[in-house]
């Protein structure tokens, strides 16, 4: 099981490149995220874009998360300063936001994001803030040292300016949507070459940038192809790939038998 301290070291982690796993929690339960954090995963991400995830229904996994010291990131539907916001007050250690296609919005998600003008509304009293028992000074300093921003890459238009979306100040990692590139592409699978090439113009800008790489992977074996591509960060399938999957299996050995 994690320790409350794995929370704090998560960015450092994230940004020194070491080898993270995660999955995707489309199901927001307090129960999920024990089992998940059982089974050793480094992380994971609530799925706030394609998932039934509110405010409320994310609240009660966030302040597992870190009872338990599982970095909980959440995916929020769209980038606006109200969906980080409130992630972030809840608990989330971090945010992954989608559509990241401009330099103009890579700014503003990173600003959104941290505290400062035009930036994160402060308040003491969440629970991300220790329900007001830090400082604003130590609050302040905390943000800048946790923090992850997540930057979703899954559009054609960004990749002609990855560099520059790279290069934004706050943006910690280029996560690569890989079904969203396919589709935007015109290919019909992830292991299209037009999107592994478009996953090696990303990582090269992550390298170039010193920004950390990270996906979406929908099986072991295609994580495996991707790592040697540079990715260090995963979401590995889902909650409801490990229950069908699973299910699926058990059904299979004993019809057959």
């Amino acid at each position: 099981m994690p320790t409350p301290s794995t929370i704090t070291g998560f960015r450092r982690r994230m940004m020194d490149g070491e080898l993270l796993l995660g999955t995707f929690v489309k199901t927001p339960t307090v129960e999920m995220i024990e089992l998940l954090a059982m089974a050793g995963l480094d992380w994971v991400c609530l799925d706030g874009e394609h998932a039934p995830i509110d405010r409320r229904s994310m609240d009660a996994p966030l302040a597992m998360g870190r009872a338990i010291g599982l970095p909980v990131v959440v995916r929020v539907p769209v980038a606006s300063p109200d969906a980080i916001l409130q992630a972030l007050d809840c608990g989330a250690v971090g945010v992954l936001v989608p559509h990241i296609n401009s330099v103009e919005k890579a700014r503003e998600v990173a600003r959104w994001a941290h505290f400062g003008e035009g930036g994160r509304g402060y308040a003491g009293s969440t629970r991300w803030a220790g329900f007001a028992g830090t400082s604003i000074t130590d609050n302040l300093a905390r943000d800048q040292a946790e923090t992850v921003v997540m930057a979703q890459i899954e559009d054609a238009a960004a990749l002609d300016v990855i560099d520059v979306i790279a290069a934004v100040p706050g943006i910690d990692s280029l996560f690569v949507g890989p079904a969203d590139f396919a589709v935007a592409l015109g290919a019909g699978s992830v292991t299209d070459p037009r999107v592994l090439e478009a996953y090696d113009r990303v990582a090269a800008a992550a390298r170039r940038q010193k920004r950390n790489l990270s996906t979406f992977a929908g099986t072991t074996e295609i994580a495996k192809d991707l790592r040697t591509r540079g990715v260090s960060t995963f979401l590995i399938g889902s909650e409801h790939t490990f229950v069908l999957t699973g299910a699926q299996n058990v059904v299979a050995v004993l019809r057959d038998a």
